[in-house]
């Protein structure tokens, strides 16, 4: 059974495709700032739990979209500032993810978003000056274990 790694190899083939991120991780979310080879903006995939039934599993992923912010400006707009565009940036780079997931081609290849993603915006919860959204999904997948 090689599903979870079909899954895994898709995923990060779709997010390095995405031209909004610079490279893709994977792994626990405190390894983030440990990684110091991460080029942002960057996605870093995450894989919690699951659950398995007759024909198919699902599997509950959180995909992490991370990008730089710069230094606030005195004459920036609090409506228009480098905090807010990063997570604009990030939240089109998951909805890419998102809707390959629910009618795109991972969709096709069997890798399915039945149900909606949620989306968490965040501004200041690394050490470093980012921002970014982090997306909660569950992602089905056919069981190919064969019982006889």
């Amino acid at each position: 059974m090689n599903s979870l790694f079909a899954l895994t190899d898709a995923i990060k083939q779709e997010l390095d495709s995405n031209v909004l991120l610079n490279s893709v991780s994977y792994g626990d979310v405190d390894e983030i700032e440990l990684l110091k080879t991460n080029k942002y903006p960057l996605a870093h995939v995450g894989i919690s739990t699951g659950t398995i039934s007759d024909s198919t599993s699902t599997i509950e992923m959180s995909v992490i979209f991370i990008q730089q912010v710069d230094e606030v400006k005195t004459q920036e707009d609090s409506f228009n500032d480098s905090e807010l565009y990063a997570q604009n940036n990030m939240l089109a780079a998951a909805t890419r993810l998102v809707q390959v997931l629910k009618r795109g081609d991972l969709y096709a290849q069997g890798f399915q978003l039945e149900d909606d993603a949620t989306v968490d915006f965040f501004g200041d919860r690394f050490t470093d000056k980012v921002a970014g959204v982090t997306v909660d999904m569950t992602v089905t997948i056919k069981n190919s274990v064969s019982v006889c």
